[in-house]
């Protein structure tokens, strides 16, 4: 008796098990079904409201302001009054809220876009411009060597010009003192040599007389032989002279060419201190200009250098201010994105709070309606059970088993199950 009470309980508490199990899945499944039936409802209460309706009793919210397409289609289905639509007003608002949106994004985007492209032909235009000013610039460089390098090859042919006929006046100069120079010593040479001959005849005569004499002093001697020795004589005396005035010409001669070279040697060495003179007259020239040219460059890549950072800071500002610009737009596009989802969010609680009463009501009778049904499904079971367990048991125990079975449907049907209720319906309410 007491293994097959023991069975009794245990098929009972397995078939308890199952029912709640089931009626677990069936209130969660009803729950769903409520809640949709709760949105179909309202749904179906609005499908026969007319488009006139609508206009003149629609939600008092604020709605953002259609675009040009939008106010078209609404104006398209507030003229075809005295006609029911098949959509309803609801969702015909929703899909002109959500074309607007959609067109707000698209207007946005397109927007970015026209800002970029706005900004690239700002940034290609801004350098364009400091690309012609820094090639005027250059050009402008440019011509300055251009024309320091003229006026410096100009400067030195002037100055060789000068100093070519500065040369040939020199050397036109030293001729002329030289051919007087020579023209001197040969005037005075011709005049010694004259003075010489003069001396040489004067003493030619005195010799011949001398010798005239001592010859008519000495009678002794013939007469052929005196004139014999005068001869002699007077050839031994012109050989003399013969050869004093050749050594006289030799003499003059080494004289001229001594005294030429001199000349013409000191004529050089004044023609090379000139050239010298002339060198280092061209070098410091060529010096100077080098030093003009190179502080023109350094002048010259100061400015290049200081208008190249002046463009890449005109460049670099306007960069950044577009950078800042695009920023700021983005900026403000997404506050009025983060406000406009905050006003949706905070329109679809008040629909849902608005709602939740109904939803509540509906539910909390479906879950009732669960539990009856469960009562009466485990009413039968129960009643199976006893007349199952009565078959198989005697009939001195019969009190016995049902009194443990019904305790045992009183305590699951009225303690149990009322619980679960109560708890499921307090769970579905907002906190």
């Amino acid at each position: 008796m007491s293994v097959s009470t023991g069975s009794q309980s245990s098929s009972v508490n397995s078939m308890q098990e199952v029912m709640d199990e089931s009626s677990s899945e069936l209130v969660m499944m009803h729950d769903d079904e409520s809640t949709i039936n709760s949105s179909s409802s309202i749904v179906h209460k609005k499908d026969h409201v007319f488009i006139r309706d609508e206009a003149g009793h629609g939600d008092p919210r604020p709605e953002p302001r259609p675009t040009q397409s939008v106010q078209s289609q609404a104006l398209h289905y507030r003229n075809r009054e005295r006609f029911a639509t098949i959509k309803s007003a609801s969702l015909v608002t929703r899909q002109i809220h959500e074309h607007e949106q959609e067109n707000e994004l698209r207007e946005q985007m397109s927007g970015y876009k026209r800002m970029r492209r706005q900004h690239q032909k700002q940034l290609i235009a801004l350098e364009n411009k400091l690309k012609a000013e820094m090639d005027e610039h250059r050009l402008k460089l440019q011509k300055e060597v251009e024309t320091h390098a003229n006026n410096s090859s100009i400067e030195l042919e002037k100055l060789a010009k000068k100093q070519v006929a500065i040369i040939e006046k020199e050397a036109k100069v030293a001729a002329a003192d030289e051919k007087k120079f020579q023209q001197q010593i040969l005037a005075q040479q011709k005049k010694d040599l004259t003075t010489f001959l003069e001396s040489q005849k004067k003493q030619y005569k005195i010799c011949k007389e001398k010798i005239k004499e001592e010859m008519n002093e000495d009678h002794s001697t013939p007469k052929k032989e005196k004139q014999e020795r005068i001869s002699k004589h007077k050839e031994n005396l012109q050989h003399t002279q013969a050869e004093e005035e050749a050594h006289l010409l030799t003499q003059q001669r080494l004289y001229y060419d001594k005294n030429c070279r001199f000349f013409k040697r000191k004529i050089m060495i004044k023609r090379h201190e000139v050239e010298q003179q002339n060198i280092r007259e061209e070098l410091n020239k060529k010096r100077t200009q080098k030093e003009m040219e190179h502080a023109m460059l350094i002048r010259h890549d100061e400015s290049t250098r200081e208008l190249e950072y002046r463009q890449l800071h005109t460049l670099q500002k306007l960069r950044m201010d577009l950078i800042r610009l695009q920023h700021q737009t983005e900026l403000e596009n997404q506050l009025e994105y983060n406000k406009r989802r905050e006003r949706e969010l905070h329109r679809k609680h008040v629909m849902e709070l608005r709602q939740q009463p109904k939803n509540l009501k509906a539910m909390e009778m479906q879950i009732k309606k669960q539990f009856q049904d469960t009562c009466k499904v485990q009413t039968k079971q129960y009643k199976a059970l006893k007349n199952h367990q009565l078959e198989v048991t005697p009939k001195n125990e019969h009190k016995t088993i049902l009194k443990t079975l019904k305790d045992e449907q009183t305590r699951k049907l009225h303690f149990g199950r009322p619980r679960q209720v109560d708890h499921k319906v307090r769970s579905s309410k907002p906190g």
